[in-house]
This record gives structure tokens, sequence and C-alpha cells, in this order.
């Protein structure tokens, strides 16, 4: 029996026994079954909404929202729209999340360094500090620092006081704001050159370095810039900035800018929480540089702390970074929490919302959207961030 054979005289062989066709056939196959449960979903979605009178669309948003939200970073009342409240919780969900990330980093750094410490007692607190936080649910810990630290301090009128400037009470913590008057945008100017400056800095201090091994004082020349810069621009206008205090009025004080216990419990467990996984991401990428390298910077006369920063902790970066990644892609998603607590974040204010309109598609896709956007930019700002910390070979 002979075999088919096409024109040009070669065997012609079956689709599915062909590795590329048979490939895209099941490909085709997959994005129709796709396709088909995904018209359904939508479907079967439409008609529960046309049964229950429910209308689709985002026009909700320009509604007014009729409840208040305690903590807003922008102007905000009980007749702002559902989309305004719905910003509020987002940029709440931004500030937790940023002030979480930079508190549990330097936790987490340090606590892996002390882990790593030849000193028995340094050692033991921190693996101490590790394995109790670690290992108890994130949760919790968000209602023992609400209901067991926070909730029990005095009220206003015996509040724990500072300098007669901050007050800490059950009502939270209370400090002066600043008042900016006319030409403070000067200031503003000289941060933002402090910042340029700073980064020049650490630029020709690099190449300076590479150059002729030479180093620069770059984190107090940072720190000068940065302090020195904005009070040249304030002085040059007057110093136009004053201070309003809290002040006890009645039940509560008034004035000043106030942290609500909500938003400290909840940094308190994320950051504490969470510095536990990057402590334990440091201790590893500190482990995996060769001891020789330590021994040769020994050698070369530099001191511990020196090798340490110059030496080990450049080279165990590159071990640090990818789970810090994932570490920090976490930390913005637990975040969601807060709603256990009370906390208006974006998952609070969006269920505020949902339960008022019935607008509960449009919301969780809200919410889809928002979380997946952090991450995205999150993960795309580690990616690149790993990238100029890698090695680079000679």
């Amino acid at each position: 029996m002979t075999a088919t054979t096409d024109v040009a005289g070669k065997p012609r062989v079956s689709p599915w026994n062909d590795p590329g066709k048979r490939a895209l056939l099941i490909q085709i196959i997959l994005l129709v079954v796709f396709a088909i449960l995904a018209y359904e979903i939508v479907q079967n979605t439409l008609a529960n909404l046309r049964s229950r009178n429910i209308s689709s669309g985002f026009d909700f948003l320009s509604k007014s929202s009729g409840f208040d939200i305690i903590q807003s970073l922008v102007p905000y009342s009980s007749n702002s729209s559902y989309g305004r409240a719905l910003f509020v919780g987002f940029l709440n969900t931004l500030l937790i999340s940023a002030v979480s990330i930079v508190a549990a980093t330097i936790i987490g750094f340090v606590m892996g360094i002390m882990r790593l410490s030849k000193n028995w007692l340094v050692a033991r607190v921190a693996t101490l500090y590790i394995e109790i936080f670690r290992n108890i649910p994130l949760l919790l810990w968000i209602f023992i620092f609400y209901s067991a630290v926070l909730k029990p301090l005095p009220g206003p009128r015996e509040a724990l006081t500072i300098f007669d400037s901050f007050f800490l009470s059950n009502r939270g913590l209370m400090m002066p704001r600043p008042l900016f008057g006319d030409g403070a945008w000067l200031g503003g100017v000289g941060f933002l050159l402090a910042l340029v400056a700073c980064w020049l800095v650490a630029r020709g201090a690099k190449a300076r370095q590479l150059q002729t091994g030479e180093t620069f004082p770059v984190l107090w020349t940072s720190i000068a810039l940065i302090i020195g810069l904005p009070l040249i621009g304030f002085a040059l206008v007057g110093f136009p900035i004053h201070w309003e205090y809290p002040v006890l009025q009645g039940f509560n004080f008034g004035g000043g800018i106030a942290v609500i216990p909500e938003f400290m419990a909840l940094f308190l467990a994320l950051s504490i929480y969470t510095g536990t996984y990057i402590a334990e991401s440091v201790r590893a990428g500190i482990m995996a540089v060769s001891h020789g390298q330590t021994e040769a910077a020994l050698a070369l006369g530099l001191r511990p702390g020196r090798v340490l920063r110059l030496v080990v902790v450049p080279q165990a970066m590159r071990v640090i970074i990818p789970p810090l990644a994932s570490t920090y892609l976490s930390l913005t998603k637990n975040s969601s929490l807060a709603v256990a607590i009370g906390y208006p974040d974006l998952v609070a204010a969006g269920g505020t919302v949902l339960n008022q309109t019935g607008q509960a598609i449009e919301v969780v896709g809200i919410w889809m959207v928002v979380y997946l956007s952090l991450s995205l930019l999150t993960s795309g700002f580690m990616n690149w961030f790993n990238a100029r910390m890698r090695l680079v070979e000679r």
C-alpha cells in the first residue's frame, strides 16, 4: 500500500499528527469554548439584572452619595458624588499602602540583618519577632492593634501629650498642621530642586568612585540639600508658614491633623506583619553572598559596617528584590482587610456605594481594575529596579 503524497512528492501528514497544526487547532477550540462560556455568563447576568429591575452602567457615579467618610485627603462631604467617594477610598488605599511599604521595608531590613548578628541576644530578638508575627494571621493582628492597643488608650481629656503639641488618645493621634501663606511655593520649588540635585550628586559620586575608587558622602550631602534648599526658598519670602495646633474642644480635639485609630492600627499591622517576610528575604539574600567576599573586604581594611553596606548588601539585592516585589504586591492587596475595622479604603467605600446603589458588577469591576493596575505598576517598577541593581560582569 503506497502512502499519499502531495504535488511536491512529500508524504501527506494528517493535521492532527502535525504538532504545529494540532497546537493551532487546540487553541482555536479552546478560544471558541471560552467565547461561548463568556457569552452565556453575560446573557445570564443581563437576564438576572432585568428580572430585578437593576439598570447597568456607570451613571450612578454622578449621583449624590449621602454618606460621610471619616478620612479624606481631598474635599468631600455627604453631598459629593459616588465617584468622589470611590476616589477618596482609592487615595486612602494608596496612602496606607505607601506608608506601610516604606515602614515594612525598614523594619524588614533591620530585622533581617539583626537575625544574622553574632550577638546572641540581638539574633534571638529578631528571630522571636519574625516567628511570632509571621505565624499569626494578619487580620488577627489588625484586631489586636485596634481593639487591644489603641482603643484602651485614655480619652481626649486625659490624652498622652508630647511637648503640648502631639496628643494620643482613643480618638487617634493629633498633631500640628502647617499653614502656608503667600510665596510658600518657593519652598516647594526648593524641595524639587533638592531632589534633582540629590540625583545628580549620587550619579556623579558613582561615576567618581568607578573612575578613582574614592567615595563621596552622598547621604549627608543629600540631607543637607533636602533641608537647606527649601529653607532658603522660605527665607526669601520671610518664612510664610504658620502652625495650627490641636485644641481640646469639649469631648474631642479641634484643629491640627488627626490620624484616626483605624489608620494607625492598619499601618502597624501591615508594616510589622509584612516586615517579617522582608526580613527573611534579606536574610536569604545576605546568606547567598559568598563568605569570601566578606573576608576579602575585611582583608582590605574595611570596617564591618562598610563591608555590609558596600560589599554584601549590593550583591544580596539581586536575591532580595524578586521576592520583595511579591511582598509589596501582597501588602497592597492585604490593605483591603481595612474594611474589618472601618478604615475607609477603596473596598470599604465601594461596599457602601454597592449597598446603596445595587451596582454590584460595576463596583466590583472598579475594584478589580484598580487593584490590577496597582499590581502591574508595582511589578513594572520593581522589574525596572531589579534590572538597575543586577550585577554587571566585567
